[in-house]
C-alpha cells in the first residue's frame, strides 16, 4: 500500500529506542526522511547505526534535545529548519511512566511526572505547530491507555497522559482546517530495557499472570505495531482522521470498557 510518504520531513521525539526506534524504522520503510531525537545517550547513536544498515543516512538525522527545556526545542527547531526548511509530521513520543504507587504523589514527585509527560508534549507543540501550519502536516501524541481508564498505574502519570488526550482533541478541532492531530493510546509494550522488561526481570510469573489476565490478545505489544499505527494515522491514508485517539492494547480496554 502506497502511503504517499516518500521524502515527506518527520521529526520523532523519545526516538532513541521503543516504540520512537520503531516508528522511525517505519517511516524511513516509506521513504521519509527522520529527524530523531531524544536528551542524548550512546543509544540513540546505536540506534542511528542500526537504521544506516538499512536505510540511506541522507534519510536519517539524529540530535540531542531535550524537550522539557523550551530553549533546546527553539535551538532544535533552528537547525531543522536549517536542514529541512521545513516538517511535516511531528511525532510527540516522550514520557516516562516511572513513578510511585501513592494515591497522590507529592509535589515534587508530580511535577516531575508532569514535566516528563505533559509539559514535553507541549513545548514541543508550541516549537514546531508553525512549521507543520505551514506545510500543512500531521501531529501526533504518543499517549496510553492509562489516560482512558484507572488500570493501576501511578496518579501522575495517568493524568498527565489525559491531559494530552485532551490538548489533543481540542487543537485538532480549532486546527482541523490546517493541521490533524490525532493520538495513539499503545497498551502493554514490551521491548529491551523497557519498562515491562525490567518488571519481567525482577518478577517474570507475576507480570505473565498479570498479561494473561487482562489482555485477551495474552501476550505484550510489540513497538512495529505501534509504529504502524502510527505511521497509517500520519498518512494520505488517514486524511480524513483528526482528533481520534486510537488504542492499540491487545483487547486489554474491552473488558474494562463491558464492565
Amino acid at each position: 500500500m502506497d502511503l504517499s510518504l516518500e521524502k515527506k520531513r518527520v521529526l520523532i521525539t523519545g526516538g532513541s529506542r521503543g516504540i520512537g526506534a520503531a516508528t522511525a524504522r517505519s517511516f524511513l520503510k516509506e521513504g521519509a526522511k527522520t529527524y530523531i531525537v531524544s536528551r542524548g545517550s550512546n543509544q540513540l547513536y546505536q540506534t542511528k547505526s542500526s537504521l544506516v544498515k538499512e536505510f540511506s543516512e541522507s534519510q536519517i538525522v539524529v540530535d540531542e534535545c531535550d524537550c522539557t527545556d523550551p530553549t533546546s526545542l527553539l535551538l532544535l527547531k533552528e537547525r531543522i529548519q536549517e536542514k529541512w526548511n521545513g516538517l511535516d509530521i511531528l511525532i510527540a513520543n516522550v514520557g516516562d511512566g516511572s513513578s510511585v504507587l501513592d494515591e497522590l504523589p507529592d509535589q515534587d514527585q508530580w511535577e516531575k511526572t508532569w514535566k516528563n509527560n505533559f509539559d514535553s508534549a507541549l513545548y514541543t507543540v508550541r516549537a514546531f505547530l508553525p512549521m507543520l501550519k505551514e506545510s500543512k502536516g500531521c501531529l501526533l501524541f504518543v499517549s496510553s491507555i492509562t489516560a482512558m481508564e484507572a488500570f493501576g498505574a501511578p496518579v501522575d502519570y495517568s493524568t498527565a497522559k489525559s491531559a494530552i488526550s485532551a490538548l489533543a482533541k481540542n487543537m485538532a478541532r480549532k486546527l482541523a482546517q490546517e493541521v490533524r492531530v490525532n493520538v495513539l493510546a499503545p497498551g502493554n509494550v514490551w521491548f529491551p530495557g523497557g519498562s515491562w522488561d525490567n518488571k519481567l526481570k525482577k518478577n517474570p510469573e507475576r507480570v505473565k499472570k498479570i498479561i494473561k489476565s487482562t489482555v485477551p490478545m495474552n501476550r505484550f505489544g510489540k513497538p512495529e505495531e505501534m509504529a504502524d499505527a502510527i505511521v497509517f494515522l500520519c498518512s494520505e491514508k488517514a486524511n480524513f482522521i483528526t482528533g481520534s485517539v486510537l488504542v492499540v492494547d491487545g483487547g486489554q480496554t474491552v473488558g474494562v470498557f463491558c464492565l
